[in-house]
């Protein structure tokens, strides 16, 4: 079984991962959407602010308007969108946020800290959060109904409050939690690169006992990426490979070995 997460920044190739997909029933897609959110908080009025924490990883910040933003970007119009495609593929999707039926559960961090001019402050607006469990069995559920399940964020608390989960991390307790063979980060890079302007520096193989080393040449997202991926290793996934969504085949190709591969 393999969980695919498609990044939802400019210059992903959504349409690739979909057809090549689509003949397949064992995956879970996990999808994130932030240039959808950026779009939609411009044109209401709600411009998008980041914040950058003391390590270098740049997020998104989540008041709770943007949170709602948030909400109408992925879990209704771009999940709406990604599973009308599959099925006019002939794959028997389902649209599911974190929220339905208790998928992704955890807790809203208290303060998120921040870098701003050199001075590190303390965010306590903030809806970011962890996934702590996942829904296995409703998963679990849908396979064996033969359809193929569709995941974006939100999570949610036990409380019942939202909270703006990083996709690449929800993908991967995805697949601790469902035993998967892979995970596969599907992105607008070829990889993990040396040098970020120049896609020729790509880093193929990273041995997972020297991950925390190759994180200096992770330069914004892509630090949340081998997040991910370190934690997907830790929680049993043999295998993670980042890899570009552009090419056509993108994950028969990351399953082949192109990109990165961690394991």
């Amino acid at each position: 079984m393999l969980v695919v997460k498609v990044g939802g920044a400019e210059g992903n190739a959504l349409d690739n991962v979909l057809i090549d997909l689509a003949p397949r029933r064992d995956y879970v897609l996990v999808h994130g959407g932030s240039n959808e959110v950026d779009r939609l908080a411009e044109a209401l009025g709600r411009p998008i602010r980041w914040i950058t924490s003391p390590s270098g990883i740049v997020s998104r910040y989540t008041d709770r308007e943007t949170m709602e933003v948030f909400t109408m970007a992925l879990a209704g119009k771009l999940n709406t969108a990604i599973v009308s495609r599959l099925q006019s593929l002939g794959a028997p999707a389902v649209g599911l946020s974190g929220v339905d039926g208790g998928l992704l559960t955890g807790r809203r961090k208290e303060a998120v800290r921040a870098v701003d001019n050199g001075r590190v402050l303390l965010v306590k607006d903030d809806h970011s959060g962890t996934v702590e469990h996942v829904n296995g069995s409703l998963i679990q559920l849908l396979f064996e109904a033969g359809y193929v399940p569709v995941v974006s964020p939100p999570g949610v608390t036990p409380q019942g409050e939202l909270i703006n989960a990083d996709a690449d991390r929800v993908a991967a307790h995805i697949a601790v939690a469902m035993k998967a063979d892979a995970l596969i980060l599907l992105t607008n890079v070829p990889g993990l690169l040396r040098e970020p302007s120049d896609p020729s520096s790509l880093i193929a193989y990273v041995p997972r006992e020297r991950l925390r080393y190759f994180m200096d040449f992770a330069y914004g997202r892509m630090k949340k990426k081998l997040i991910a991926a370190e934690e997907a290793l830790k929680g049993g996934v043999t295998r993670v490979v980042i890899a570009a969504s552009q090419p056509p085949d993108p994950v028969e190709r990351a399953l082949e070995g192109t990109g990165t591969v961690i394991s």
